[in-house]
């Protein structure tokens, strides 16, 4: 991923000690504010601060957060280990648009998410919707310029590739590439995790077809095209993959992030499952992406909020990322200063070239044009 911008020595420090969480923020240089408008721990009095607030609130509301999604259920149990805040996760299957009408439905209510994690075109759109509070965690300067929102409102947190997760039990040759994927032998296999006008790997999974397909990013109608192709010949189906739905043989291939069809494969290992999940990155359609987190602008537990938001963006949150084969977007920075589990970091799959990313306004587009015509292209 792209080397971020490195603060001075002493602030690389201050992540290094970030472990514990506290060292670096807990002298303000102003007034404290209330965690509902601080834009930063030292905004909020520091750290000691905003930690003794967040406990005395006493809860976090989280939703579409799946416990074998990118290691959430061990972030979720070392934040509540760690703070004693009890971590609520409301339709843990949902989607990234999910995310987005909870904030709006549940506004000014109890129920609603305090932070999201979303794709990032989502993550965009709920800032230009003015749903996202500006908050600056102790590393924010460490996340590269391309993987933040310039006001704070929304940055990346991890990461992966698109691939292609195949179960070699029931596939007799695994496909590589996108290209594979139109193969007769394929017929009824194919799948996606969600539908791509709500589901941020979903719609990753078109942008990688288009690419594979002669389309750019500024061009997604080729990835559409794609799976219009391949819905008319059978070979896509238009059901949501999950580990059930892939356990039970009925999605034996699916387009999905690298790290969770990884860490599909070793749950099913470890549970014993009769599955034999093997996942290839295609070469022609080479797609990275991020998932970025954000505090609600009306988070009903505002410290809570921002606590979680220094949990996920510390070292410690970031290697559990990694060791649930999602790419922690500090990677490079704590490669540098010493905090990254170099361990986990030599189980990541190989990749070749540096990736590179969509603008806001590329993506916007693509949205647009997969909101607009993918229901028409896949209904065959």
């Amino acid at each position: 991923m792209p080397a971020p911008r490195l603060r001075t020595a002493s602030v690389a420090a201050c992540l290094v000690l970030a472990a514990p969480l506290g060292a670096c923020g807990d002298k303000p240089t102003t007034a404290p504010r209330a965690p509902a408008v601080a834009t930063s721990a030292a905004d909020a009095g520091g750290m000691a601060a905003l930690t003794a607030a967040a406990k005395k609130e006493g809860s976090l509301n989280t939703i579409a957060l799946p416990s074998d999604w990118a290691n959430y259920g061990a972030l979720i149990d070392g934040f509540e280990k760690k703070y004693g805040i009890k971590v609520i996760v409301e339709n843990p299957e949902g989607t990234s648009q999910d995310e987005i009408n909870a904030m709006k439905e549940h506004r000014g209510g109890g129920r609603a998410p305090d932070v999201i994690d979303v794709g990032g075109s989502f993550a965009q759109s709920a800032a230009r919707q003015g749903l996202l509070a500006p908050y600056e965690v102790a590393a924010y300067d460490e996340i590269p310029k391309e993987q933040k929102d310039d006001r704070a409102r929304w940055y990346n947190n991890y990461g992966g590739y698109i691939s292609i997760g195949c179960d070699a039990k029931r596939v007799k040759t695994c496909p590589a590439t996108f290209a594979d994927l139109r193969k007769p032998e394929y017929e009824g296999k194919v799948a996606l995790n969600g539908n791509p006008t709500k589901s941020g790997s979903a719609f990753a999974g078109v942008y990688a077809a288009a690419l594979a397909n002669g389309g750019s990013f500024d061009d997604i109608q080729p990835g559409i095209d794609f799976f219009a192709e391949l819905s008319k010949n059978g070979n896509f189906i238009p059901a949501e993959s999950t580990p059930a739905t892939i356990a039970r043989g009925q999605t034996p291939i699916s387009i999905d992030w690298d790290f969770l069809n990884l860490g599909y494969a070793d749950e099913f290992r470890e549970n014993g499952t009769d599955v034999d999940w093997r996942t290839a990155i295609p070469f022609d359609g080479s797609f990275a992406q991020y998932y970025a987190n954000g505090v609600n602008k009306d988070a009903p537990h505002p410290a809570a909020a921002r606590l979680w938001q220094e949990y996920v963006f510390s070292p410690e949150g970031q290697n559990l990322r990694l060791g649930a084969y999602a790419r922690p977007v500090l990677v490079d920075a704590m490669e540098k200063d010493g905090t990254l589990d170099k361990a986990a970091a030599e189980k990541l799959p190989t990749v070749e070239g540096t990736p590179t990313f969509p603008t806001e306004a590329q993506t916007e587009k693509a949205r647009e044009t997969v909101n607009r015509g993918w229901a028409e292209a896949v209904s065959n």
